[in-house]
């Protein structure tokens, strides 16, 4: 039995969206934010960086989500991403680590500003981050409308891509808003048909996300835990 440990609304969510998906076995447990659960000694001797999510798995504990999403690639019976083999598996590696290593990055970058630039230099970092993640998404929407095979769900892609979009309208809270999804055609049918799918619609039950999570998101309101 896998063991996801989560935060609502989280990296986490990427993760169990794809679970959802896997048709592998798997249970949740909270790392409750609010007590910065994360930074116990039981939560970093899984994940010793502290974030959130990690998987146990009968390998041991996997961290950071491109890693986990690609070990459920990997091993799941259904299909979430192209195998080894498949000629469209580089293409597939190639825009998973670009959403991974710089999609996420950089849009974690604007959610914790203070960790990168000082204060007298927020305001300017937003900005160029913001500009940053719009180029971003439109190599995505681009690469989904090209190929929108490797992209549409049950594919790993999908729900990675998928939950940035979102963040990208809620967070960091009280934020001048830059994220327009009707800019990104390829991707808002892309965030149309995931949520449509009874795993997303499950997934968004779990973690309180509404009814549309995707294409016309609201914060969460989770049965447990908090989602900062």
């Amino acid at each position: 039995m896998l063991t996801l440990h989560y935060a609502p609304d989280n990296a986490s969510l990427i993760v169990r969206l794809a679970l959802e998906e896997s048709g592998l076995p798997y249970r949740t447990a909270l790392v409750d934010r609010r007590e910065s659960a994360q930074h116990s000694a039981a939560y970093l001797a899984l994940n010793p960086a502290g974030l959130i999510p990690a998987l146990q798995t009968p390998d041991g504990a996997i961290f950071e989500t491109g890693a986990i999403l690609l070990w459920l690639a990997e091993r799941a019976p259904m299909a979430l991403a192209p195998a080894p083999t498949n000629p469209a598996r580089g293409d597939f590696l190639k825009w998973l680590f670009f959403t991974a290593n710089t999609a996420h990055a950089d849009l974690r970058r604007m959610f914790y500003p203070g960790q990168y630039v000082p204060e007298d230099a927020i305001a300017a970092h937003q900005r160029i981050m913001a500009a940053r993640m719009m180029q971003h998404f439109t190599l995505l929407d681009a690469a989904c409308a090209g190929a929108p095979g490797l992209f549409a769900p049950p594919s790993v892609l999908a729900p990675y891509v998928c939950t940035l979009m979102r963040w990208s309208v809620l967070y960091p809270r009280g934020q001048e808003r830059w994220f327009q999804l009707a800019r990104y055609p390829a991707l808002t049918a892309l965030a149309t048909a995931l949520e449509n799918r009874p795993a997303a619609q499950r997934a968004a039950v779990a973690e309180g996300l509404g009814p549309r999570p995707f294409t016309a998101p609201v914060y969460a309101c989770p049965p447990e835990g908090s989602a900062t």
